[in-house]
């Protein structure tokens, strides 16, 4: 049902039911390495170009998920939403074009693993699905020669930048634990009790080196407006995670929120704090990209769920809305962020 301005509360909570995330070499020697379902040595794939790459990089990692989620006679999902950060979503529509599933797809920048999760949520809990699923990837060479430079340009990187991740993570979501798979013991990761979908933001931004100063305005805005919805408080979660802020966003976003009388700074995580060791692997602010808050979500925070560790995360992915061409004509680079409520299932 829907809860103040502008989020969803679940009567029946739809649950994550299957997870896989793949990841490139650089992910693969951070500090999350061994959460990751596959480390690929070849930043290529196997395959001829970068897009390509990012493509195969997908189709791996729904294959993954499907299996994980362990459906019965190779079922699959009702619906998929599924996005990437390439014009025309190239990675999403070849990447996952042999699964012949109903496909929206999404752009969201950055925060397009939220988006997804909110919308394969809502489809489920609407009644409208009995299973759906999400999948978002990057890719750091795709990435670079879309919004940047191409690699063999070996420009100077500032400080504030981040590195784009290489790599994919996609969930399998169903109406029930149970539903159409090969066991009703299975224990699902956890549950979408609630979303919130975010506004864009624009604090005049034109920096296209500095994601966090784009995207953390926009990470406060969408938090605020889930704590007021859903009146509940910093307490109530174990961790408020955003997507891929760096450490230069995380700073702005704590100060943002500060202002506002709440204070996250006890509970906050980042995934693109998280992905890699900014000094050793010489990833300045830290990681970005649609793959990073997937992978880490996939990979890390939802074994801390279904482990019991953690008994309620907010996933606050975030996105850079621009293009290349909104960028070469000088505009500003607006933020969007989308909130996804998240809660271990019950011990058995």
């Amino acid at each position: 049902m829907k809860t103040g301005k502008a989020s969803i509360r679940f009567e029946k909570p739809p649950c994550i039911i299957g997870a896989a995330s793949v990841v490139g070499k650089k992910e693969g020697d951070g500090p999350l390495g061994n959460c990751f379902n596959q480390v690929e040595e070849d930043d290529m794939f196997g395959m001829d170009n970068w897009e390509l790459a990012e493509s195969e990089c997908q189709k791996r990692t729904f294959l993954a998920a499907l299996q994980d989620a362990q459906l019965k006679d190779r079922k699959k999902p009702d619906f998929l939403f599924a996005g990437d950060l390439l014009n025309q979503l190239t990675a999403s529509s070849f990447g996952l074009l042999d699964f012949e599933l109903p496909l929206f797809g999404l752009y969201g920048a950055c925060s397009t693993m939220g988006e997804a999760l909110c919308l394969a949520a809502m489809t489920i809990g609407g009644g409208m699905a009995q299973t759906a699923a999400a999948v978002a990837s990057s890719h750091y060479a795709s990435a670079q020669k879309q919004f940047r430079f191409p690699l063999e340009y070996g420009n100077q990187r500032p400080y504030a930048s981040t590195w784009t991740v290489t790599g994919c993570g996609s969930v399998v979501l169903a109406a029930h634990p149970s539903v159409e798979r090969h066991s009703e013991k299975l224990r699902p990761y956890a549950y979408v009790t609630g979303v919130t979908a975010g506004k864009i933001v624009d604090y005049g931004v034109q920096d296209s080196m500095n994601m966090g100063a784009v995207m953390a305005p926009a990470a406060a805005d969408t938090i605020l407006q889930h704590f007021q919805d859903m009146n509940c408080s910093v307490n109530d979660y174990d961790r408020i995670i955003t997507g891929d802020l760096g450490t230069v966003g995380q700073t702005i976003l704590l100060d943002l929120l500060q202002q506002n009388d709440l204070d996250i700074a006890s509970r906050h995580m980042d995934c693109g704090m998280e992905i890699y060791n900014a000094r050793k692997q010489d990833t300045h602010a830290g990681g970005s990209g649609c793959g990073c808050a997937a992978v880490v979500l996939c990979g890390y925070i939802l074994k801390k769920l279904l482990t019991g560790q953690w008994k309620r995360v907010l996933f606050v992915p975030t996105g850079a809305l621009f293009s290349p061409v909104s960028f070469n004509e000088g505009q500003n680079i607006p933020g969007i962020a989308h909130a996804v409520e998240l809660e271990s299932p019950e011990p058995d």
